[in-house]
């Protein structure tokens, strides 16, 4: 069965934001997905892993969380002022996240009641900032995310979660990645941490490759972090 795109604008706080379905084209309700881009927002190498998500069964939303239009690109000299904007204001990220699993659960793909989160990156601390704050997701997956906590308490954390990791990450070292351990142990969370050696930040990215920065693409943990998050969907919907 074909898996087809469709573009769908919602509204929050009466401004636009552009998102991408992903999905087979007929089949009734299934899983729905969220996907968190990077800092880049979303683009295709999003749609593309949301094909291969979709494929295993699932709705996938590629989820706009910056606003219709800001987009930026790895020549930008700014490329993460719309990431900035968010993560100098977690109350508004937060919304923002709920917003987009709503649009989620409301799509007539989706069955409502089954839902989870995956992200990349800054989409990676997405898919964390909604476990936070208590959305009835049913499981969210890390990819090479970014860790630290919003300044407000947490929700208990509902959600089971699993972190994929590169041991390496600059952005993610030993002590953030042991300190989001305690804090989801003591958010009551079901937690998983995958770490993978000699991977460091952006594993998952076809196109990084700046390993004397620590960013680069490494196959292995691109295709061991699939099969984990395959294994862990699943889990959470059979």
């Amino acid at each position: 069965m074909a898996i087809v795109r469709q573009v769908i604008v919602h509204t929050q706080d009466g401004a636009p934001f552009e998102s991408m379905i992903v999905a087979e084209e007929a089949g009734g309700e299934r899983p729905g997905i969220l996907l968190f881009p990077n800092v880049l927002g979303t683009k295709e190498a999003d749609f593309a892993y949301a094909e291969r998500v979709a494929a295993l069964g699932h709705a996938v939303l590629v989820a706009d969380v910056f606003g219709q239009g800001k987009r930026t690109s790895r020549s930008d000299p700014d490329m993460g002022r719309y990431m900035g904007e968010l993560n100098a204001d977690r109350a508004m990220m937060r919304d923002r996240v709920h917003a987009a699993h709503a649009t989620l659960k409301a799509l007539p793909q989706v069955d409502a009641g089954q839902t989870a989160a995956i992200g990349f990156c800054f989409g990676g601390k997405c898919v964390l900032d909604l476990a936070r704050s208590g959305a009835d997701i049913a499981g969210g997956v890390s990819f090479h995310g970014v860790y630290d906590a919003p300044p407000f308490p947490n929700a208990r954390i509902a959600a089971k979660l699993l972190i994929c990791h590169g041991w390496d990450d600059p952005i993610a070292p030993p002590d953030a990645t042991v300190a989001l351990a305690r804090e989801l142990t003591d958010a009551g969370c079901d937690w998983q941490i995958h770490a993978y050696g000699h991977a460091g930040h952006a594993f998952t990215d076809h196109a990084i490759n700046m390993p004397d920065k620590g960013l680069a693409y490494n196959e292995d943990a691109d295709r061991r972090s699939f099969r984990a998050m395959t294994n862990f969907l699943e889990e959470l919907f059979g």
